[in-house]
């Protein structure tokens, strides 16, 4: 069968299946004229990357696995761990699983963190921002990046026509970053 009629069958896109095929995740044969053709095979192995995308994996996790991709059944992608210990649980993909897993949950647990610091900010009732010593140590810390910057102090802004001497003067507490954008007024004067 051609890409589109593959792709609807497999649950994806004509370009997510074109991409899969450019990770070497699944590899079509070529017609006399140059046109992509798929088997049932394909579908089946094409089906499995979708379950195994939708289920937290990363494509270059199922790259990791994908010598396994063959050997799954029809039926989908089994349990990563069978509930018979004699079944021969695969450890390569257990392993990705696993790896995959705990760098959710450290992402998951960051984001709770920079969600609580915004919240305490906007003065959510009952938010307060995490004590830096209940971080989860230097891993996430240094994992940290671009959006863990300075806290902002946030201003209400004054209404519009008030004028520079009836303004509420906020000055930031000491230490306390003084990243605080000027009002309409001050960007006209």
């Amino acid at each position: 069968m051609r890409i589109g009629d593959a792709a609807a069958a497999a649950g994806m896109t004509p370009r997510a299946l074109r991409y899969y095929e450019q990770q070497g995740l699944v590899t079509a044969r070529r017609t006399p004229s140059g046109h992509r053709v798929y088997d049932a095979e394909d579908i089946r192995r094409l089906r499995a990357v979708r379950e195994l995308r939708d289920a937290g994996l990363t494509v270059g996790d199922v790259r990791a696995v994908a010598p396994l991709l063959r050997t799954m059944p029809a039926g989908g992608v089994p349990d990563l761990l069978p509930q018979d210990p004699e079944s021969g649980r695969c450890s390569a993909a257990e392993a990705v699983a696993r790896r995959r897993l705990a760098d959710l949950d450290a992402r998951i647990e960051r984001l709770s963190h920079l969600r609580a610091r915004l919240a305490a900010r906007l003065g959510e009732p009952g938010a307060g921002a995490p004590d830096v010593a209940e971080r989860a140590g230097p891993a996430t810390e240094a994992r940290a990046g671009a959006d863990s910057g300075p806290v902002f102090r946030l201003v209400a802004a004054p209404s519009p026509g008030t004028p520079p001497s009836e303004r509420e003067a906020t000055l930031p507490e000491a230490g306390a970053p003084q990243n605080v954008r000027p009002g309409p007024a001050e960007l006209r004067a």
